[in-house]
């Protein structure tokens, strides 16, 4: 009894410490905040900085709702495993926002039910897989339609073709993953597979997702400009056109490309295979790719 005892205490302790860093966190983000506001630099990697996101998402969205006017807070986010580190965490702590999180894991949406997060602030959560066929319907069963003012979209795989799809929200700003080591030329994403998992459809775990040309197009057909993307080269950010003022700059895909700075490719018996970014894109390009132009496929 005494040890069980004991264990709750721990339990309670650890929990305690968790809370306590995470105020600590939060305050440092409003700290940086504050200094990202003073920033007239239209180059959106000089208001990076992290406190949830994982790698200065949360600086970038801080600054971009600076800078435009967004009629609603609210937010979708997917592909979100256990939220603890996430692209939208901070505006729900920070800015009070509310918003849908989405992702396949049974035991993640738990996770996130089981949160404090989840309870203190206006939070849903959703095991679905994302299909390009699912992705409206998952919404509106879920009261989101219309204006929101963030969309994050992080799936490893459809990114393109689910965007693509998406019709029943309006979102002011979307935050869209891209995948660097198909280049900044190629305007190039991978075939739609409705049950495509990155780790399955290649040994590499590099075969997934779209080009950044490919992206901007897209977000250029359904009326988004690109302004940029983090500085680690793997999330591309779009504003709305009707919300666009001087503050902040338009930028083409080749301008605002950056180089993917982490490596991840496997070899054929799971191993790091820390290949060179010329090394993988050599290898993408031998798989099954769709050519996106402008207008369409």
């Amino acid at each position: 009894m005494k040890i069980l005892a004991w264990l709750r205490s721990l339990v309670t302790l650890l929990i305690d410490i968790q809370s306590r860093i995470q105020k600590v966190q939060e305050a440092l983000g409003r700290i940086e905040g504050r200094q990202v506001h003073t920033l007239i630099d239209s180059d959106i990697t000089t208001s990076q900085y992290r406190v949830f996101s994982q790698w200065g998402e949360d600086g970038i969205i801080q600054m971009l709702l600076n800078k435009i006017n967004v009629p609603k807070k609210v937010f979708i986010e997917f592909g979100v495993q256990h939220y603890t580190e996430s692209n939208t965490r901070f505006l729900v702590v920070n800015n009070n926002w509310s918003g849908l999180l989405i992702d396949g894991s049974i035991e993640n949406i738990e996770y996130i039910k089981n949160d404090p997060i989840y309870w203190q602030h206006n939070l849903k959560a959703e095991c679905s897989f994302i299909t390009r066929e699912n992705i409206n319907d998952i919404f509106i069963r879920n009261g989101m339609s219309g204006e929101i003012g963030l969309l994050s979209i992080d799936i490893d795989g459809n990114d393109y073709w689910v965007w693509k799809e998406i019709t029943v929200i309006n979102p002011a700003i979307v935050v869209v993953e891209y995948n660097a080591r198909f280049g900044k030329d190629k305007a190039v994403t991978v075939p739609y597979d409705p049950g495509f998992v990155r780790e399955n459809a290649h040994f590499s775990h590099i075969y997934y997702g779209a080009s950044l040309k490919a992206l901007c197009l897209l977000g250029g057909e359904k009326g988004y400009a690109f302004v940029g993307a983090n500085s680690a080269g793997n999330n591309a950010f779009f504003v709305r056109r009707d919300l666009m003022s001087e503050r902040i700059k338009e930028i083409s895909a080749e301008d605002g490309f950056v180089e993917n700075r982490f490596r991840e490719s496997r070899d054929a018996q799971g191993k790091l295979a820390f290949l060179t970014n010329e090394q993988e894109r050599e290898l993408l390009m031998q798989l099954q790719l769709v050519t996106i132009v402008d207008g369409g496929l």
